[in-house]
């Protein structure tokens, strides 16, 4: 059976209060996240955020902390869960979309903060290969690559999960131009020539 991310799993992972101090950490752990990846963004660029692009949003769930640190930057979602965009897209600007469409969807032009959280240890080898091109090519700035590998301990929804080593990661992210910075973020191609040798983690 399929996974489906449906009110029932939404409700789950992200509403039950036990579960989501647990797995997701809540909303507290959520707004310090978003601080760290929208710090790291406006450091390479040298400049406030302007933009960001969310790939596998869910809920939409960045949205709202982002508005409260810069309320003039544009945030677009997009995930493949019909409850989702149906419930939260036109009050968050979300989309409908997978993951693989991003090898030819080009919604937007590259954004100062790309966002892929908590989704490419979900996805298939396939599909994961034709979409990471894509953001790469939309990621202007930086990305916030939250992936999980098989020697993490992995809390929450294990259904799906890929236990694939790091380096499966690391060598598909160096491929597509990403340099790492730790912390889940990624400088994206488009600033790799602006980056001190130890400024990143090759």
């Amino acid at each position: 059976m399929s996974k489906q991310y449906d009110r029932d799993y939404f409700e789950r992972w992200y509403r039950d209060p036990a579960l989501r101090r647990e797995a997701i950490g809540g909303a507290a752990r959520l707004a310090r996240k978003v601080a760290m990846a929208v710090a790291t963004a406006e450091y390479w660029l040298e400049r406030p955020l302007r933009s960001v692009l969310d790939i596998g949003c869910g809920e939409g769930a960045w949205q709202p902390a982002l508005n409260k640190l810069r309320p003039k930057a544009r945030y677009l979602g997009f995930d493949s869960s019909e409850y989702a965009i149906a419930r939260y897209g036109a009050r968050r600007g979300l989309h409908r979309a997978a993951f693989a469409d991003f090898a030819m969807l080009r919604p937007c032009a590259p954004v100062d903060l790309l966002v892929c959280s908590d989704v490419l240890h979900y996805l298939d080898t396939r599909e994961l290969d034709a979409g990471l091109p894509g953001l790469a090519e939309l990621c202007g700035g930086v990305a916030f690559l939250e992936t999980f590998s098989s020697g993490d301990e992995v809390a929450g929804d294990t259904h799906g999960f890929r236990r694939r080593p790091a380096r499966f990661y690391r060598e598909r992210f160096d491929r597509a131009g990403f340099a790492p910075l730790g912390s889940h973020l990624w400088l994206g191609p488009a600033l790799l020539d602006a980056a001190a040798t130890l400024e990143t983690t090759r």
